[in-house]
C-alpha cells in the first residue's frame, strides 16, 4: 500500500491504497464520494466519468497512481448547488429516466462544452458516443447539451 495525495473537487485528500487501485474505487470506497457510478469496469460505458484537469476520463480504468498532481472533479464538485448549466439543462429537458448513467453523461457534456462552447450536432454525438444509456434517452441528451450551450459563457 502507498499513500496518495489527491486534489478532488477543490479539496485535498489522502488515500492509503494499492497503486493499481482504480480511481473509481478510491472515490467511492475510500473517500465516500458516491456520485461517480460503476457501470462496466472496463471504461466502455461512461458511467464512471470524471474530469482530470478538465478532461473527461473513465475512472474505473484509471489507476490512482496515474493521477499525480492533476485535479479531479466528480459530479459532486461540478457545482456547489447543482446549478451548472449542464445540470440545469438536464433538469429542464427531463433527460433522466432511471438516472444511473446521468453523472457520467453530465460530466462528459460539461467537458465538451468547456472545450467547445457551441458544438455542432456531430460534435455532440461524437463526444457523447461513449456514454451508454440503457433507457435510450440519447435524443434528450443531445437536446440538453444544446440547451446548456446557450447557458454557458
Amino acid at each position: 500500500m502507498a499513500t496518495f495525495q489527491l486534489h478532488i473537487n477543490g479539496k485535498n485528500y489522502s488515500a492509503d491504497v494499492e497503486a493499481d487501485t482504480p480511481l473509481l474505487w478510491v472515490l467511492r470506497d475510500t473517500l465516500g464520494l458516491l456520485g461517480t457510478k460503476y457501470g462496466c469496469g472496463i471504461g466502455q460505458c461512461g458511467a464512471c466519468t470524471v474530469h482530470l484537469n478538465g478532461i473527461a476520463v473513465r475512472s474505473c480504468s484509471l489507476p490512482v497512481s496515474a493521477i499525480g498532481t492533476k485535479k479531479v472533479t466528480t459530479i459532486e464538485g461540478l457545482s456547489e448547488n447543482g446549478d451548472h448549466p449542464v445540470q440545469q439543462a438536464w433538469h429542464e429537458v427531463d433527460v433522466a429516466q432511471c438516472g444511473y448513467c446521468q453523472a457520467g453523461q453530465i460530466m462528459t457534456a460539461a467537458a465538451l462544452l468547456a472545450k467547445t462552447p457551441k458544438p455542432s450536432a456531430e460534435q455532440i454525438d461524437t463526444a457523447m458516443n461513449g456514454n451508454l444509456c440503457r433507457c435510450g434517452t440519447y435524443h434528450r441528451v443531445r437536446e440538453a447539451v444544446v440547451l446548456a450551450s446557450t447557458k454557458t459563457k
